[in-house]
């Protein structure tokens, strides 16, 4: 029985994370909104237990799987402008030590994804007023912190870059100590501009597909 319910529990969080990932790709849904809407959709009134939830790895291998399947040819042109957009942003705030992360850099954006950076400074503030001096019209909001839930969410400024919007959470100095930490999987979590950099300059290379 153990195996079955174990069996089960997998066959639950697969099914839930295919419906998160169509949402994505789809709706341009963040993974927080998928993962409860296909929740929702998968369970119906019956409430997901925390380990029938997909994480975002999960998820984020799922939303590859469907892109591979429903091969959009603009997809990986979408991947490469995001990039290069995200270059010029991170070139303009170098001084607060700008990393891209999210769809842009793990190379599953699409149509509805936008930038997403974290910034490291002393005082938001000084971010702020820098951002603003660049007549940027900002709208402020608040994103959970990369260490989890433990800690308090981060601020963070939203703006639009040509006609690219852009997520910029704010955190302080001390965290960037831990941000360099790859994901479980290898994967990297977050990227400054020359990891960017040297990431498009392997996929544009000879014989590499992307």
């Amino acid at each position: 029985m153990a195996q079955a319910s174990h069996f089960e529990t997998q066959q639950l969080r697969a099914a839930i994370a295919a419906a998160a990932a169509r949402m994505v790709v789809q709706d341009g849904a963040d993974y927080d909104t998928a993962r409860r809407k296909a929740a929702r959709q998968v369970l119906g009134h019956e409430r997901a237990q925390p380990n029938q939830m997909p994480d975002n790895t999960q998820i984020e291998d799922e939303v590859r799987q469907y892109q591979a399947i429903f091969i959009d040819p603009g997809q990986a042109e979408r991947v490469r402008k995001l990039r290069m957009v995200a270059l010029q942003v991170m070139d303009r705030l170098e001084r607060f030590s700008p990393y891209l992360t999210g769809a842009a850099l793990n190379g599953t954006a699409g149509e509805h994804d936008d930038i997403h950076l974290q910034l490291f400074a002393e005082s938001a503030k000084d971010i702020e007023i820098f951002l603003l001096n660049q007549n940027l019209n900002l709208e402020i909001s608040e994103s959970p912190h990369f260490r989890g839930p433990r800690y308090d969410p981060v601020e963070t400024v939203s703006f639009m870059w040509g006609d690219e919007g852009v997520h910029a959470q704010l955190y302080e100095l001390d965290d960037l100590r831990g941000a360099l930490k790859p994901r479980a999987d290898g994967r990297p979590q977050r990227a400054d501009a020359a990891a960017v950099r040297a990431l498009m300059a392997s996929e544009s290379a000879p014989g590499t597909i992307g």
